[in-house]
């Protein structure tokens, strides 16, 4: 897939939560297709020390308006100056980045987990997956109700299920604690996770456990895009690979976990 370099007009900052931010930028030219899964490297000028771009997952893509979305949690100085920026700014980006989820089959049930910054292709994959909301079950994870966004404009695409390590929303724990996947993960056809790499690797466990197929996105360090700068390198049963080229999907039997 061709890979582009704009200048994007920023159309929209809005604040989600204390330190979460919805980004939505607009392209001079048609937008190539954006599946859930890919990202895109962000260059942040206005943090003169940063010299290397920073990767955000595409959260939703507009394509009559010609946009699309992220989600960026402030982590860092990089994220946090980013969020500073106003509409109208323009910012430079390199799109569409990496490769996809794997679209479900027409017939699967599907379960889908996001922790942190893993929420955004969630969100997407629910949307356009193209399943009936009934086979599609998403659960979400977050330290605390405040850290949780809102997920109204997704509702009708899946049933939606949230932890919280402080209970003070959903299921206390972590998403492997939910009854939905302690008690019904052998129901589900295909498995999908995006967050940290310790939720993802007890996700893919217990998967690889029941033989469910499972595909998690890693959120390895990626600054250039294009496996030059060797950031992201992931040991895989095929050997090391750049997961910014190779990922940053892939299926958990390619890898060593």
């Amino acid at each position: 897939m061709k890979k582009t370099v704009q200048e994007l007009l920023l159309v929209e900052n809005k604040q989600l939560n204390h330190d979460n931010f919805k980004l939505v930028l607009q392209a001079p030219t048609k937008l190539p297709e954006i599946f859930p899964g890919q990202f895109v490297n962000v260059e942040i000028k206005k943090a003169t020390e940063i010299f290397l771009r920073r990767p955000f997952s595409v959260l939703d893509v507009d394509y009559e308006n010609n946009t699309f979305s992220l989600l960026v949690k402030i982590l860092g100085r990089g994220s946090k100056v980013l969020t500073t920026y106003e509409e109208g700014e323009k910012i430079s980006v390199v799109y569409p980045l990496g490769n996809s989820f794997t679209l479900p089959q027409k017939q699967d049930k599907v379960l889908l987990i996001g922790g942190g910054s893993g929420v955004a292709p969630m969100l997407f994959l629910a949307k356009i997956c193209g399943l009936p909301a009934e086979n599609v079950h998403v659960i979400l994870g977050a330290r605390s109700q405040q850290d949780h966004v809102n997920i109204d404009a997704y509702q009708a695409f899946g049933n939606y299920y949230f932890t919280t390590e402080d209970g003070s929303l959903g299921e206390k724990g972590f998403v492997t604690h939910h009854p939905v996947f302690t008690n019904e993960l052998s129901t589900f056809d295909r498995v999908y996770t995006c967050g940290p790499d310790m939720m993802m690797k007890a996700v893919a466990k217990e998967a690889a456990v029941k033989g469910i197929s499972c595909e998690v996105s890693l959120e390895n360090m990626m600054a250039c895009g294009f496996g030059v700068c060797l950031c992201c390198v992931e040991k895989t049963k095929e050997g090391n690979q750049c997961v910014c080229t190779e990922g940053p999907v892939f299926n958990i039997n390619k890898l060593t976990w």
